[in-house]
């Protein structure tokens, strides 16, 4: 093989061409990267462009979506024939009220608790439970030889009395005539008057006991009356019974009177004032009475700590029954408020407080901001204006008819 000698000039081309096809083959390799670069970025961009504008469309169909889920179409004959009644939304006076838990009880100042105030042996019982008493009637008879002896202890002081009446009367005239001395006349006074005195103290201790002087030969019988008209609540009694002088044996209760005491704690003390109207309620049955607080206590419970009010109620037809829990509500406040609706027209939808109001076309449901409520009237501190026709009684029919197209568009 023939060996090839460069001169030097020959060399110096060779290196020439070489560098300059590198350098071409590098402007070439960077110039494809560039345009690959670019072509990626433009896929990138038109993929965002086209995702955004994908987004968009699903926002602006679920929109239209929840539009038509929350409008129900009903035309005039529609609501008409469902009972739907429409209101306008304006200003109202609404009252703040407080319920608070309460229970009746006896009315203490007309109930009675009847104990004998003299042990003995129960000889009859004239009353059962549940009865209706007048004041007077005879409720039992004892047998009490406590009540032998004072009555006893009368009929003799009365026997001393009219025998030291006679003596006084004969030492008077004696004395009036000088055929005795004055002073067997004032003793057989003195006399008289210590058997008054005794007849007297006698007698007030059988009052205290509540029974008479008795007849001959019943001595020992006393009768126990009932103190007012009213009803026997509780009985203690039994007949062939030995019962104690301070046993309760009968509980009196004049329930056309009765006691609501309300418990009441600290933070709603300020509300609940002496004077008061209050309104009642039977959590039982349907039945409401008016009152006024006639007492509010001072002190907190230890267990509780509540207070105890108390409203007086009349009772007349027996409806309040001592036991039954109530509830009372009590006016805490009054404003004026700008825009309020019905609270028949307030309902939830995905927990949160709408009124269906009225549209062209039927009716749309208006998520709203709602703040005092009497029971009657809501206000609505947002998402409506006064002047806004909403659709009141009746109104639970467009729910069920908007929770219909809400299912129906699920599936």
């Amino acid at each position: 093989m023939k060996k090839i000698i460069l001169n030097k000039k020959q060399s110096i081309a060779v290196m020439a061409i070489i560098i300059v096809g590198l350098v071409l083959a590098g402007l070439i390799l960077l110039s494809d990267k560039h345009t690959a670069v670019g072509d990626e970025h433009g896929k990138s961009s038109h993929a965002k462009e086209e995702k955004h504008e994908h987004a968009e469309g699903k926002q602006k169909k679920q929109a239209t979506e929840e539009e038509h889920r929350d409008k129900i179409v009903l035309s005039d004959a529609q609501i008409k024939a469902a009972g739907v009644t429409i209101q306008i939304a304006d200003a109202a006076n609404i009252r703040t009220t407080l319920i608070l838990p309460g229970e009746i009880q006896f009315n203490e100042d007309r109930t009675a608790h009847v104990v004998p105030r003299l042990s003995g042996v129960v000889q009859s019982v004239a009353a059962d439970l549940g009865q209706q008493v007048k004041k007077g009637q005879v409720l039992a008879a004892i047998a009490s030889t406590g009540l032998s002896e004072q009555r006893s202890e009368l009929f003799a002081a009365q026997k001393r009395m009219a025998l030291a009446r006679l003596t006084f009367e004969r030492e008077k005239k004696l004395w009036e005539e000088k055929i005795s001395a004055e002073q067997d006349y004032l003793q057989a006074q003195q006399i008289l008057r210590e058997s008054e005195i005794a007849v007297q103290n006698a007698s007030q201790k059988l009052a205290a006991l509540g029974a008479g002087s008795g007849t001959s030969g019943a001595f020992n019988r006393y009768e126990i009356r009932a103190p007012f008209d009213g009803m026997v609540v509780a009985k203690h009694i039994a007949l062939g019974e030995a019962v104690k002088e301070d046993a309760n044996i009968f509980t009196i209760s004049d329930l056309s009177s009765v006691w609501a005491d309300i418990a009441v704690s600290a933070k709603d003390l300020n509300a609940v004032r002496v004077g008061e109207k209050v309104i009642v309620k039977a959590g039982a049955f349907d039945s409401s009475a008016s009152g006024t607080i006639s007492y509010v206590g001072s002190l907190l419970g230890e267990q509780t700590r509540t207070a105890t009010a108390r409203v007086t109620l009349a009772n007349p037809q027996g409806t309040w029954r001592p036991g039954l829990f109530v509830s009372i509500e009590i006016v805490a406040g009054e404003a004026s408020v700008p825009v309020s609706v019905s609270a028949e027209a307030l309902h939830s939808i995905n927990d949160k407080p709408v009124v269906f109001v009225r549209s062209a076309d039927g009716f749309i449901a208006q998520e709203v901001t709602t703040g005092r409520s009497d029971g009657k009237s809501v206000e609505i501190i947002k998402g409506m204006q006064a002047g806004s026709k909403y659709a009141s009684a009746g109104s639970f029919i467009i729910k069920s008819e908007l929770g219909k197209a809400s299912a129906e568009h699920t599936h």
